[in-house]
Order: structure tokens, then C-alpha cells, then sequence
């Protein structure tokens, strides 16, 4: 996977939406197969791009997550979420 300090500034700037539609488009490019093989290998490597930029970006915001504990004496109080 590629580290998102090493992607190109456009991409580096996107929202996860923007990356995860434009990934999309990627996609249902190359499954069409009407894609001539240079182009297809310059944009399976923009592909993976979006793709680690979009896994960064659920990670931090998985980081972000908190779940909602009670506690055994009936208190409530917030804990980072375990959601590996």
C-alpha cells in the first residue's frame, strides 16, 4: 500500500468521497476492457493511489470513533472504539 505522504498532491487533497468516486471510475474503466494496455497500467496506478488515500482516510476516521460505555456502578463515559 502506498503511504499517503507519497501520493500526488491532487489526490493527497481529495475527500474520501471524491478518491472513492473517481476509484469508481477507475474501475468500471478497466472492466470494460476497451482500455489501451499503457493506459490501463497508468490508471490501475492512480487506482491504488485513490485506494490507499481512501484506507487512510477511513482510518483516521475510525481513529476518531468513540463507543459509549457504561460502566459497572451505572456511570457513562466514552472509550476509544476497538473496531479491529
Amino acid at each position: 500500500m502506498a503511504k499517503t505522504d507519497k501520493l500526488p498532491a491532487d489526490i493527497a487533497k481529495m475527500s474520501f468521497e471524491d478518491a472513492l468516486k473517481e476509484l469508481e471510475s477507475i474501475v468500471t474503466e478497466l472492466e470494460q476492457g476497451k482500455v489501451e494496455l499503457e493506459k490501463s497500467i497508468e490508471i490501475y496506478e492512480r487506482g491504488t493511489q485513490l485506494k490507499a488515500h481512501c484506507e487512510a482516510k477511513l482510518k483516521d476516521a475510525q481513529a476518531r470513533i468513540e463507543k459509549i460505555v457504561v460502566a459497572a456502578d451505572g456511570s457513562v463515559g466514552t472509550e476509544p472504539a476497538d473496531l479491529d
